[in-house]
């Protein structure tokens, strides 16, 4: 990448460009703190489909958050085999809302609200099963902090843009992006940058063309100069 202000005129550009493609999102808060904690970790490694046919699955079963601690881990991954990886999720579930329930009293996640970006960050990050996707999520979507998931879409995208470097790995690239997006944008730039992997620029044949985005993208003018 080149200098901070460079790379800032660079991401506001594209954030206007997105937002002209697919729209303003105006940001709204999870309710369910913990509801989104669960769901995450049962998003990784599956598909949107199958994460959430899981999630519904532990609705049906348990009233509340609490009644899966003490859950036979059988009954636990039955309810959540949709998702994939039953065995380590359900032992990851039942170990990471035990300890918040040891250590706060409740299941109640508010407090990661109130505390600093980086204090909230590294408590989360302390849980077997938490990594910085998951913590990002759960801060901007749940408490609007400054943080910026990574998926494998925006990864993609922002790596081919080169708003992050060619050479970043998946954590870098969570650091760098939460540094780089204002968190006035982080939402809405999240999601569009998702919106515009999906449709535009998927990881095979791209869709350059009719990609709004091209006339700055680092891997399209590599591509135009062979």
């Amino acid at each position: 990448m080149g200098s901070g202000k460079k790379d800032g005129e660079l991401l506001l550009w594209i954030f206007g460009r997105l937002r002209k493609r697919f729209g303003e999102k105006a940001w709204r808060r999870e309710g369910d703190l913990t509801g989104l904690l669960v769901r995450t970790v049962l998003s990784q490694n599956t598909t949107d489909l199958n994460r959430d046919r899981a999630y519904q699955g532990l609705r049906k079963r348990f009233h509340n958050w609490e009644d899966l601690i003490g859950a036979k881990p059988s009954g636990l991954e039955k309810q959540i085999r949709s998702g994939g990886l039953a065995h380590q999720k359900s032992a990851r579930l039942k170990q990471i809302l035990g300890r918040i329930k040891s250590e706060n009293g409740s299941l109640d996640l508010s407090f990661l609200c109130r505390m600093t970006m980086p204090q909230a960050r590294d408590y989360l990050l302390s849980f077997k099963g938490i990594g910085d996707k998951t913590a990002a999520i759960l801060l901007l979507f749940g408490c609007g902090k400054n943080a910026f998931p990574v998926d494998t879409h925006i990864f993609r995208v922002t790596g081919r843009l080169g708003l992050i470097p060619q050479k970043a790995n998946v954590h870098q690239a969570h650091l760098l992006l939460a540094d780089l997006v204002p968190a006035e944008l982080a939402y809405e730039f999240h999601l569009n940058l998702i919106e515009h992997g999906r449709k535009i620029c998927p990881a095979r044949k791209p869709d350059c063309p009719i990609c709004t985005l091209k006339g700055k993208c680092r891997s399209y003018i590599k591509m135009e100069k062979k």
